[in-house]
């Protein structure tokens, strides 16, 4: 559905200040440590020292008879709750994961012990004092040693956590790729990352009574928390409320609660006592989850004319212990190339387990597709002998190539990334920069110029049931305010303001008389908070919806009152007018009080009140471009990096408000910025973290982050409004373009490797010629390893030989789990045999579907059509041994899967 006519609104489009400033900048917030509830006391948590390793005892003796100390708690004391820990998609986690550990650590920082006291300095205190005996273990850190070390997790097979794609190459592309005039290839790596939130996690949990949780939480989302709650706790009559008015940042991290928000939550419920829990930043930046630790090597293949023939990725993710869900980051293959025309791409993508903090999202999960495509794009352009604008224009797809599919099945039918690039070189004079550059380099100064493009899914409904639509529930008080409550969730992105405008521009009201709430679960219905740049896509849709069916029915109560045709009714400055009749203008106000209180005379058979609401649903997926470009110049002498400047060319659709969208796009390359040249929460080979505070963890300042351009598109979406997201925009295309710019100063001295950080002892060993620092090698490769001693031959039994077993017939019900990107997929299959063709019917949550395919030795194959989450063919390829069965399911865009089951 296009957006109505700009011009027709009042509001958005704006820069109106933003509501909540006032509030936040004065301290009058109320953040998660504000809460004070009486009778409440304080959680520290007693955490493992060592990343790997068995619990031999815990002794909380001397700390619980500390004064003003009222619990100690371990797991032990936690179980008889029977939590289930859920995934972001409301799933079962992949391994077994308590709140507390039980009996087992994972990771430094693991939580052990919770001490509940008077004050948390009494707590922390008491923490000290417990006594934990562990036998250590050599740790699993890094994803070298995933792949070659001992398993992270007993029960698991190995340790591999997810995988999607294709682990065997496929022969035609590969002949693409060897055939073709130009190869190039490169590995990346980016390091891990701390999210780093102004507020760090916390929680106030509190019974209400018998039947009522209250949790105060800062969070991403308090209905998708209240969810997540109910499912976890599973307990029948037992109402979870969740609150969280101010939010100082989430970045993904605050998705949904983990081990200690439960943890505290639990306590609450046990004691029968607040309790309060407040995450100090050395825990957060040690034991929180993380992300962003990945690896790729991508290859892509190019004609004599620099266009694109094929490309593989092999990609993995440090999943750390315990991931929110355990994750091959199959959106990152999605759109690698989708914002250019690639006839073939193929790809396999692993995620690790290893003994780190868990994953957790962090500001677009997929990023490091376009730190990928980008870089090697510029690597491309430097090896065919093109410029790096040029191998983008002669690949990216613009509006002549749409619509059009990608090859992973996404459909591109509005994405203006080359529409973004020609704006910013508008702006951007390229031949004046390299006589500049060139001038430069004749003094011993080496500028660069960096480029990217990129699109970006914002706003997705529909293909995740978790990601549902948003809803807008609106009333104009007898007063004439007007007061909406939304389900999105805001952590500092100006909701208050956009909605409040989307709102005015309906109900013809000044924006200073609309009211957002948006943090409370007990007020409107579900939305999963802010994840995926939804916030004016979605909540902005159901804004305006709501707004339009409200003015609707107050048109229809004027036009009753004042014996006017309705379409002779219009709204604005907070009046109602009557056109061609100036003398017979109500206020909002006196409208609202007939409506509310004189039933009498509303329309026949109309209810009282002027109330409305809307849950939208956009379309499936509303993509936002951009192309970007950075000047740096690097210091030869010491390898430091300035920025010069930095011009954003974004295409967001219609702004609700343009100083939002450039705050956001700010936001995101100011955490661009830090990941390419300064963060790291690196951990030693044991799995200790060696960035502890800000002065280990370095983030960027003031210093640091240039003053920002903006260009911007303003091509209308599909979407009510014609919004795009724009919330994790600048966080993707900021490190390609920052790289690329480096990369390009210090060309004269050869390539730069894409080894995040680059930090200047880094870029020096580029300018002096030395080799780039090497990686610590696994210990647990062979070469690190101790001698194995020379064990006895084996003597050979003197007994007869065994039978091999008789296998198991094939026929029957079989329990089998799908290990898809949503997480674990359980299932039921029937299959009966005749021959070598199977019949059968595979039965799941989302309903039954029957299939034919074909029996050969011990392997059935078959596939069969779905349409949820999208409409895709699996194919299936199982391969029975015994009572067990294992093998995989290819699913379209969505890559290869893993299936595993037993009888059933």
């Amino acid at each position: 559905m296009s957006a109505p006519p700009i011009s027709a609104q009042r509001f958005i489009g704006q820069r109106v200040p933003r509501k909540e400033d006032g509030r936040l900048l004065t301290g009058r917030g109320s953040f998660v440590d504000d809460i004070i509830l009486p009778g409440m006391l304080h959680a520290a948590f007693v955490r493992s020292p060592i990343a790997r390793g068995t619990i031999r005892s815990i002794d909380t003796d001397v700390a619980r008879a500390q004064p003003g100390v009222h619990a100690v708690l371990t797991q032990a004391d936690l179980a008889p709750f029977g939590v289930t820990m859920l995934s972001f998609f409301l799933g079962p986690v992949e391994v077994a994961m308590t709140p507390l550990a039980d009996g087992r650590v994972a990771y430094v920082g693991h939580p052990v012990a919770l001490v509940i006291a008077d004050d948390r300095y009494l707590a922390e205190d008491a923490a000290s004092l417990v006594v934990v005996d562990y036998a250590e273990e050599a740790a699993v850190v890094t994803l070298d040693d995933a792949r070659l070390g001992p398993r992270v997790h007993p029960d698991t097979d190995d340790n591999v956590a997810a995988l999607m794609g294709e682990e065997e190459a496929d022969a035609a592309l590969e002949a693409l790729l060897a055939g073709a005039p130009h190869l190039v290839s490169q590995s990346i790596r980016h390091q891990r990352i701390a999210q780093s939130p102004m507020e760090t996690r916390g929680v106030v949990a509190s019974l209400q009574g018998e039947s009522e949780l209250l949790v105060h939480i800062t969070c991403a989302g308090p209905q998708l928390v209240a969810r997540w709650l109910t499912l976890a706790l599973d307990r029948p009559g037992l109402s979870v409320r969740v609150v969280a008015k101010d939010v100082g940042g989430s970045f993904g991290l605050k998705n949904h609660p983990w081990m200690e928000e439960v943890s505290a939550i639990l306590a609450a419920m046990l004691l029968r006592r607040p309790v309060k829990w407040i995450e100090d930043r050395i825990e957060n930046l040690t034991a929180a989850n993380q992300a962003r630790e990945q690896e790729m090597t991508l290859r892509a293949a190019f004609d004599t004319n620099g266009r694109l023939i094929a490309s593989h990725a092999d990609y993995a993710l440090n999943n750390g212990a315990y991931p929110m869900g355990a994750d091959a980051n199959i959106a990152v293959h999605m759109f690698l190339w989708a914002a250019y025309n690639i006839p073939a791409y193929s790809f396999v993508s692993r995620g690790w387990y290893s003994n780190t903090p868990g994953l957790a999202a962090y500001r677009g999960p997929w990023a490091i597709e376009t730190l990928a495509r980008e870089t090697l794009l510029d690597r491309a352009a430097r090896q065919i002998g093109i410029d790096p604008v040029e191998i983008r224009r002669r690949n990216l797809c613009t509006a002549a190539d749409q619509p059009s599919v990608t090859p992973l099945g996404i459909p591109r039918e509005d994405i203006t990334p080359a529409q973004c690039l020609e704006k910013l070189l508008e702006v951007v004079d390229v031949p004046a920069f390299r006589a500049e550059q060139a001038a430069a380099r004749a003094q011993g100064r080496y500028l660069g110029l960096g480029l990217a493009a990129y699109i970006e899914p914002t706003g997705a409904a529909g293909s995740i049931a978790v990601m549902t639509g948003e809803l807008a529930q609106l009333r104009i008080e007898p007063t004439g305010r007007v007061v909406a409550v939304m389900s999105v969730h805001s952590q500092g992105h100006g909701t208050q303001t956009t909605m409040a405008q989307c709102i005015a521009d309906q109900l013809g009201v000044p924006i200073e008389d609309v009211t957002i709430f948006d943090g409370d679960s007990s007020r409107g219905g579900f939305g999963p908070g802010a994840g995926g740049s939804r916030q004016g896509v979605i909540g902005g849709g159901a804004a305006i919806r709501a707004g339009r069916l409200l003015a609707d029915k107050v048109k229809a109560v004027a036009a009753h009152l004042l014996n006017a045709s309705p379409e002779a009714i219009s709204l604005s400055d907070g009046m109602v007018h009557v056109a061609g009749a100036p003398e017979m203008r109500r206020t909002l106000r006196e409208i609202a009080e007939i409506a509310y209180g004189e039933p009498g005379r509303l329309p026949p058979g109309m209810e009282t009140g002027l109330e409305a609401q809307y849950r939208y649903d956009p379309p499936p997926m509303t993509f936002t471009s951009a192309a970007h470009a950075c000047i740096v110049e690097v210091d030869a002498d010491t390898g430091f990096v300035g920025i010069r400047r930095w011009v954003s060319s974004e295409d967001c659709g219609v702004m609700i408000n343009p100083a939002v969208v450039e705050g956001q796009i700010a936001g995101g390359l100011a955490q661009a910025i830090g990941s390419v040249l300064l963060e790291d929460a690196a951990r030693d080979a044991q799995g200790n973290p060696t960035a502890a505070t800000f002065k280990d963890y370095a983030l960027p300042t003031i210093f640091d982050v240039p003053d920002f351009e903006y260009v911007h598109a303003d091509t209308p979406s599909q979407a009510e409004g014609g919004f795009r997201g724009v919330g994790e925009g600048g966080c993707i295309i900021g490190p390609p373009t920052l790289v690329n710019a480096i990369a390009d100063a210090l060309a004269p001295f050869g390539e730069v490797p894409v080894d995040l950080p680059l930090t200047p002892a880094k870029l020096m060993t580029v300018i002096e010629g030395q080799p780039w620092p090497e990686r610590p090698v696994s210990r647990f490769h062979p070469d690190h390893r101790a001698p194995e001693v020379d064990a006895p031959a084996p003597v050979a039994p003197a007994v007869a030989a065994v039978a091999p077993a008789i296998a198991v017939g094939i026929d029957g019900a079989w329990k089998l789990v799908l290990a898809t990107p949503m997480g674990p997929q359980p299932m039921v299959a029937h299959f009966q045999v005749a021959g070598d063709r199977v019949t059968g019917r595979l039965e799941a949550d989302q309903g039954s579907q029957e299939f034919t395919g074909t029996l050969s030795g011990d392997q059935v194959r078959w596939e069969m059509k779905v349409t949820k989450p999208m409409a895709i063919t699996l194919k299936y390829e199982l391969t029975f041994a015994g009572s067990s069965v294992s093998g995989k399911c290819k699913m379209g865009l969505f890559g290869t899967a893993k299936v595993r089951g037993e009888r059933a």
